[in-house]
């Protein structure tokens, strides 16, 4: 009687130690699968830093006499943005922006103005939000002013900085397709690599 008993107690104990193999063996392959997995989920990203220039041509024409503040527009790179000898955007990577604020020219308002802001570059389909310091164009006026305006590359206390551009010719403002606009990164922005 005592044989059987101890063959029980061995086959349920052998039993219980392939099962702890097994178990383990499975544990190890889960822990090498999910490790795989998070390896492939996780995604390099690049970063583009504040006071990057982002050199673009319009696609969509903005004017004073034709837009408003909220109006939509894109553009695209004319140039790659390069960083530490890597480039993060592509010559031709389409932007978003919107126009900010329209001044028309006028007895009482004065010269016409144009602020624009790009808010958004469009990757494989989606849209990374970034924020540019804003694009103001003001429309011509006194010589003496606007030499003092681009030699000082300030205007309206500092605001526009070097993406202050003003107009050569006329009251109004008027930016074609295909116009070339410089703006500036105001806080950096990450793009997935």
């Amino acid at each position: 009687m005592r044989i059987p008993q101890l063959l029980l107690i061995c086959v349920i104990g052998c039993s219980l130690v392939a099962d702890n193999g097994v178990q383990s063996t499975n544990a190890s392959e889960s822990d090498h699968t999910s490790s795989e997995f998070l390896s492939t989920r996780s995604v390099e990203t690049l970063t583009i830093p504040a006071g990057s220039r982002l050199r673009v041509a319009l696609i969509d024409g903005v004017s004073t006499t034709r837009s408003s503040p909220g109006d939509a527009f894109e553009a695209s790179l004319v140039e790659p943005v390069i960083v530490d000898g890597q480039t993060i955007l592509e010559k031709g990577t389409k932007l978003r922006g919107h126009v900010a604020e329209v001044e028309e020219s006028g007895r009482l308002k004065g010269r016409a103005s144009l602020r624009l802001i790009l808010s958004a570059v469009v990757l494989n389909g989606d849209a990374v939000a970034i924020y540019t310091k804003p694009f103001l164009a003001v429309a011509d006026g006194t010589k003496a002013r606007d030499e003092a305006v681009i030699g000082g590359g300030t205007l309206i206390g500092g605001e526009a900085g070097a993406g202050a551009v003003l107009a050569a010719k006329g009251k109004d403002l008027h930016y074609p397709p295909e116009t070339r606009l410089n703006f500036t990164l105001a806080s950096s922005v990450q793009i997935p690599g």
